[in-house]
């Protein structure tokens, strides 16, 4: 276990719906009551919901008092427009921001996003020129490979690009195999690369649904995994159990191997990630 205390946060996406917008303060407030590190906030896919992302960060500061810290991608983006956008955030008060690429669209030829910024790390660097050490920068890594990337070589070479751009911490794509994280763990401390590499975790709460996501980002569901999801998928309560389980495992196996903490991505919903906190042990303040 590290000697730091781990670290906790929790990633929100702007809602889509009027519903959806009418349910987050609720379910921002239930996540908040186990006091997060902070919270992330994702973009829309191709840079679509920049004005989401701001008014979901103002909004989930304004009903938890909990740093909120917003997704800042590539795609499409101008220099003009990323310098605006970070000038917005700083007059908020946000003081940690995520760096991608972002999701190309379907349109997009090759890796390197349309736009000014090609690859997350010329937006670190962007973000670092024009405005110093005003914003924690944290970027993605992908210890089962990024789903375009030639090959891990080519992938860690681009997470290298980032940290040595400024980085000053990580957070990883979700991932079932733990091993995988330890690999990715092994490979910066060879590399000399000390920022924190903190695990990405997603709660197993529907089938198809983690089948359509892993398929996209490039995340291995083990195949016993796979299997029992496929047999459970008419059974909501024992599908939840499992795959409560089953996560608990593997954030216990990061936890006791270091990991300097897990960020949980909750897709807008508190219950799963709430059960998963209880089932970890961890603090909940009174």
């Amino acid at each position: 276990m590290s000697a730091v205390a781990p670290q906790f946060s929790f990633e929100l996406f702007p809602p889509r719906t009027p519903e959806g917008v009418a349910k987050l303060p609720n379910i921002a407030a239930q996540l908040a009551a186990v006091q997060p590190k902070y919270f992330s906030v994702t973009y829309g896919a191709g840079g679509s919901d920049q004005d989401g992302t701001y008014d979901t960060v103002v909004k989930v500061v304004e009903k938890t008092g909990i740093e909120a810290a917003p997704h800042l991608t590539c795609v499409g983006s101008s220099r003009a427009k990323i310098a605006t956008l970070l000038d917005r955030y700083k007059a908020a008060g946000v003081k940690r921001i995520v760096a991608l690429r972002g999701d190309l669209p379907a349109t997009a030829i090759g890796t390197g996003a349309p736009g000014d910024f090609r690859y997350a790390n010329e937006l670190v660097s962007f973000i670092q020129e024009t405005h110093g050490d005003t914003f924690q920068l944290e970027v993605a890594a992908y210890p089962e490979m990024h789903p375009q990337a030639l090959s891990p070589e080519a992938d860690f070479d681009a997470f290298r690009r980032k940290v040595d751009a400024g980085a000053h911490a990580a957070i990883t794509q979700y991932f079932y195999v733990a091993d995988a994280y330890f690999d990715f763990l092994e490979r910066c401390a060879k590399a000399n690369i000390t920022i924190p590499v903190i695990a990405g975790i997603m709660p197993i709460t529907n089938h198809a649904q983690l089948s359509r996501f892993s398929a996209a980002c490039g995340a291995d569901i083990p195949r016993y995994v796979r299997l029992r999801l496929e047999q459970l998928q008419d059974d909501k309560p024992a599908l939840l159990d499992f795959g409560l389980d089953v996560v608990t495992r593997v954030c216990e196996a990061v936890l006791n191997g270091g990991s300097p903490g897990i960020h949980f991505y909750t897709l807008n919903q508190a219950d799963p990630t709430l059960r998963l906190w209880k089932n970890l042990g961890l603090p909940v303040p009174h």
